[in-house]
């Protein structure tokens, strides 16, 4: 008998975000589901790994756990303490809000599976619109579900991660897309506290997205799901040439 594949849930809500129990619920049915998630919410925390305390792991309920860090910690703790063996599929999400284009650099969702392709594992990252504070889970579960059993009956290219981003209300399907690019301009707001002192919120960005057929951003306005193949290999190749022009290589030695 071949056993049931295992995948691994994390997210950057949190243990107790509605999106990430909707997700362990529809994903049931493909294979044994673990959820390993931050205790709280841990959004816009990027790929950072805590290396300066000590973690902590609490057990909600069968095969649920919450880390006390952020999500590619829980990635780290779940494969060496929890799992003890590398599942065969990671999903992160259901993130509320989508995660287009420059956003994946700081999404805590989208590292979740970042750690995973980095370890050789086949991993998704799933997102919803949200509009005032409203999100629609399911959809983007039924989403993560079939792009799930493809990747487990096909697999995915070597460090290669799926992002997935879901338009509210009713869609028009997939739509493989490259991610977008924008103008951003970043919105921090000075306020004074009760003894005068300044501090500042960190705000929403204005963003001046720059069309593109086929886009991430483009196809979710146009009711597509966007289905954004990506790799942490950050090299700028077209940038070698460049590079390789400047005064600088050729030099013998830097004092």
């Amino acid at each position: 008998m071949v056993p049931m594949p295992h995948i691994l849930i994390t997210n950057d809500d949190g243990v107790h975000s509605e999106g990430i129990r909707i997700l362990m619920e529809t994903l049931g049915s493909l294979g044994e589901c673990t959820i390993v998630a931050p205790i709280q919410e841990a959004s816009a925390i990027g790929h950072a790994l805590t290396l300066r305390r000590p973690l902590r792991v609490d057990s909600i309920a069968p095969q649920i756990f919450a880390v006390d860090g952020t999500p590619t910690d829980c990635i780290n703790i779940a494969i060496t303490q929890i799992l003890k063996a590398k599942p065969d599929l990671i999903v992160s999400g259901i993130n509320k809000g989508w995660n287009l284009g420059d956003d994946v650099t700081y999404s805590g969702t989208v590292s979740g599976a970042l750690e995973g392709a980095l370890l050789g594992i086949p991993s998704i990252a799933v997102s919803t619109q949200r509009v005032r504070d409203e999100c629609e889970f399911g959809p983007s579960a039924s989403a993560a579900a079939l792009a799930a059993a493809a990747v487990l009956e096909r697999g995915l290219p070597k460090f290669t991660l799926l992002n997935i981003n879901v338009p509210m209300g009713r869609n028009k399907g997939f739509r493989v897309t490259v991610q977008a690019r924008r103008n951003h301009v970043t919105v921090v707001s000075e306020r004074m506290d009760p003894r005068h002192r300044p501090y500042y919120w960190i705000e929403e960005g204005e963003n001046d997205w720059q069309p593109h057929d086929r886009s991430d951003y483009q196809a979710v306005r146009d009711g597509f799901i966007s289905l954004t193949p990506l790799q942490p290999d950050m090299t700028a190749h077209d940038a070698l040439g460049y590079l390789e022009a400047l005064p600088l290589v050729g030099v013998a030695e830097v004092r």
